[in-house]
């Protein structure tokens, strides 16, 4: 594998999150969330299998 290092400032990635449509914001945001956090993952995991056995409420329930 390559490696290839970009010199890039903190500042300039905010800038550049911010210039985003919200839409592609939310999904950049998402995919972060899903690379640096297994927590994120598992939990992802967890919701869909509940959803495959039928653990889930309709939002009448809840509500």
């Amino acid at each position: 594998m390559i490696e290839v290092k970009v010199p890039i400032s903190s500042d300039d990635i905010i800038d550049a999150v911010k210039k985003m449509k919200k839409h592609e914001r939310e999904s950049f945001i998402e995919d972060l969330l899903a690379m640096t956090s297994p927590d994120y993952i598992q939990s992802i995991k967890e919701a869909r299998a509940d959803y495959k056995t039928g653990k889930t409420k309709s939002h009448k329930e809840i509500f």
